[in-house]
């Protein structure tokens, strides 16, 4: 039979698996619908009515001394067994009924979990419950920043999270033979450069109802795929032992925007190709004229001034010329830096964590590709501050990208923390990695142009930084962290500062 046709797309571990009969028919055409529920007595419902019936009628016959009340002893017993049955009856439809509702939902149940197309994770979530119950208990508020600072205790909570159960969707998609690869600590399917187990813990503390977000996860084949997960959190202590998590991999959809994002920044860049290439010869058109005008008449000046006469009028027309044609080259060079210059910086209140979160996700796979783990410290109720959005993004991009490349060859955890305090009328920034740090005596010097650590870089990126933050009236600088590593902090004037 033909593939079903979808525009959704479908990589070859989500093609569904085919329930046929031996004619090649699908099962549901011949398995029969399950019949009603019997309620006929039972073995047992007869030997409970016989065991219940002889003490009745031994009772009888105890008290049956004439026939006359032989008579009513009878009647009685006949009446007492007769109700017994009756009740033995009523129970089994009620029994009968009862089984019918619990089939029900065993169906539905199973329709949910296992029929529903989408992936489906059981997961006890009870060790992360203690954990953020105890450090709430201690007076802890803010887990995001006690978390950027305790990197490690957050790994050992992530170790605690247990994967119970998963649907045979989510095995499909995983290209497991069995769910048992699934299974187990939720740290073997969560790589270390998610960034979304912490605002889990953040939502439990708040007492978020609904958490929703995006990932990427490590699959038992060793792929990586991203995904769109979705999880109603508990409302009581015992249902963190059950959460239920949906998951949709989005990996196609993610690399089909991928896709677009880089061809246009192709295209972008191809319009710039020809758009230089363009105002390149204009300018070498413009500049030609002024330069070739500046050599003959710098001849002419000095064949006047050579002559066993010098005939100074003309050498001094000679040398206006040449001035005149200078002046002109300089006008055009202006003129084409005032064009190529960037338009003036738009300096609005901006929210700093919102712009680091951003600037996260723009590198978000270049992270990944250096096995980042990043971490946001950041306190609540910081103020805005006074920036350009772009020149910012562009500050913290290039500062996590430096960061990123300096633990490429790191053996141990690879944080980046990215750490925002308010310092007076001023927000402080810092960009602290696990690096093998900077020698003491070239920290003063990093943000001089061309000036690089890194073999074949450019060392243009700390200086675009510098000229980026000093633009906004802040300070940039670097130091070494001890244990290892280095932190370039930069700090901004805060909104209300601004007169």
């Amino acid at each position: 039979m033909r593939q079903v046709f979808t525009l959704w797309p479908t990589d070859r571990h989500a093609v569904p698996h085919r329930n046929l009969d031996h004619n090649g028919l699908p099962d549901w055409v011949s398995n029969p619908v399950p019949g009603d529920i019997s309620t006929g007595w039972t073995r047992g419902d007869w030997l409970f009515l016989l065991i219940a019936s002889l003490p009745v009628m031994a009772l009888g016959g105890l008290i049956a001394d004439d026939p006359h009340l032989t008579i009513a002893t009878v009647l009685l017993c006949g009446l007492a067994i007769g109700l017994t049955a009756f009740a033995i009856t009523t129970h089994r439809r009620q029994i009968a009924a009862l089984q019918i509702e619990i089939d029900r939902a065993k169906r539905w149940n199973d329709t949910i979990f296992q029929r529903t197309g989408i992936s489906l994770w059981r997961e006890d979530w009870s060790h992360a419950r203690d954990a953020v119950k105890q450090l709430l208990a201690r007076g802890v508020r803010d887990m995001q920043s006690h978390f950027a600072a305790n990197p490690d205790e957050l790994r050992e909570i992530r170790r605690g999270v247990i994967i119970k159960d998963v649907n045979d969707f989510a095995v499909m998609r995983a290209g497991a033979t069995d769910k048992r690869h699934l299974l187990g600590s939720l740290d073997s399917l969560l790589p270390d450069t998610d960034q979304t187990f912490v605002q889990w813990l953040v939502a439990f503390a708040n007492g978020d109802s609904f958490y929703r977000s995006e990932t990427h996860i490590t699959l038992p084949d060793g792929r990586q795929v991203d995904t769109l997960f979705t999880a109603g959190l508990p409302r009581n202590i015992r249902e963190f032992e059950d959460i239920l998590v949906s998951d949709l991999d989005i990996t196609e959809y993610k690399a089909t925007q991928a896709r677009l994002a880089q061809a246009e920044t192709d295209l972008a860049r191809a319009v710039r190709v020809s758009t230089m290439g363009a105002l390149t010869a204009s300018i070498a058109h413009e500049v030609n004229s002024p330069l070739a005008a500046i050599i003959s008449s710098s001849d002419a000046a000095l064949r006047w001034l050579g002559r066993d006469a010098p005939d100074l009028p003309e050498a001094r027309e000679a040398i206006a010329n040449v001035l005149a044609a200078a002046t002109r080259a300089k006008a055009v060079v202006e003129q084409t830096r005032a064009l190529l210059s960037n338009e003036p910086l738009r300096i609005l209140p901006q929210d700093i964590v919102g712009l680091a979160w951003d600037s996260i996700a723009l590198i978000d796979r270049e992270l990944r590709t250096y096995g980042v783990s990043t971490h946001v410290d950041a306190p609540d109720g910081l103020p805005p501050v006074m920036a350009d959005r772009v020149n910012i993004q562009q500050v913290m991009v290039n500062l996590m990208m430096n960061a990123a490349q300096a633990m490429k060859d790191s053996t141990g955890k690879r944080d980046l923390t990215i750490m925002l305090a308010q310092d007076g009328d001023r927000l402080r920034v810092g960009v602290r990695d696990r690096g093998p740090g900077i020698p003491q005596e070239r920290l003063q010097t990093v943000f001089q142009p061309f000036y690089s650590t890194r073999e074949g870089g450019m060392g243009m990126g700390l200086a675009i930084c510098k000229s980026c933050v000093e633009a906004h009236g802040g300070r940039i600088w670097a130091s070494n962290v001890t244990g290892g590593g280095t932190e370039i902090r930069f700090d901004l004037p805060i909104a209300a500062a601004i007169p």
